[in-house]
């Protein structure tokens, strides 16, 4: 009897552990829903990541309006670098067409001259152009009889700039000649082809005028003051001296 009394309780017993051990197991199933949070802590990754990835990417660069604009002041600064070079190549064409004309002016009133030297000469004087130019002309003076260069023939080389009449012929003596207002290289001292020059003068009346410096020499404006103080001081030996040059360079 003890026995069987015994066999009732241990399988109550075994009843009530398993009643425990289930109710054990379904409140674990209860508990488990723990996945929604870690499926959470992933989405919160993935956000962060998101944002992380956004904020990384660069932002688009604006353009400024500033940005464009060299090539508009580009062109509109080649227009007014091209406005002058215009302006320029006007200018360059109605001054080579003033140029022109003005030299047309001056060869025709060389070429007036030389008609009018050409059919009555100044005394003793000659000249004309030296060959196909029409601005070198070569002339002749015969010296003056009542002067020491009596007998002797002077060349002398005529240049008539761009701005005749306005400006005066340039004349040198190409014959070697012992005068205090004539240099050794030709040059002349006389006033009215310096100072005293005027467009109302030909090159007949300049002729004219050279051969009265012949005659009446200026030692007080002179060119060679060695030969102005002989002719003041001793005129005598100054007339003998230019009778010599005159015999050894300007008689043929």
């Amino acid at each position: 009897m003890s026995a069987q009394s015994d066999m009732p309780t241990a399988s109550s017993s075994v009843v009530t552990a398993a009643a425990l051990a289930t109710e054990s197991v379904v409140q674990s199933d209860v508990a488990t829903p723990t996945t929604p949070a870690s499926t959470n802590a992933a989405d919160n990754k993935t956000d962060n990541s998101a944002n992380s990835d956004a904020s990384a990417a660069p932002a688009p660069v604006e353009i400024p309006p500033a940005a464009a604009a060299p090539a508009a002041s580009t062109s509109s600064a080649t227009t007014k670098s091209s406005a002058p070079l215009t302006k320029q190549k006007k200018k360059s064409a109605a001054s080579s067409s003033l140029s022109s004309s003005a030299k047309r002016q001056v060869s025709h009133l060389i070429q007036k001259e030389l008609a009018e030297i050409s059919l009555d000469p100044p005394s003793n004087c000659s000249a004309g152009p030296k060959g196909d130019t029409l601005y070198e002309w070569v002339s002749t003076i015969v010296g003056p009889g009542d002067s020491p260069y009596s007998g002797g023939v002077f060349f002398l080389d005529i240049h008539f700039p761009q701005e005749y009449p306005f400006k005066p012929p340039k004349i040198i003596f190409r014959t070697r000649i012992y005068h205090c207002n004539i240099n050794s290289q030709g040059q002349i001292c006389l006033d009215i082809l310096k100072d005293n020059w005027s467009p109302a003068l030909t090159i007949s009346k300049v002729l004219l005028s050279i051969c009265s410096l012949l005659t009446d020499a200026n030692p007080h404006d002179p060119l060679v003051h060695s030969i102005a103080q002989q002719l003041l001081n001793n005129r005598a030996e100054h007339d003998r001296t230019a009778k010599e040059w005159t015999k050894r360079y300007a008689c043929c």
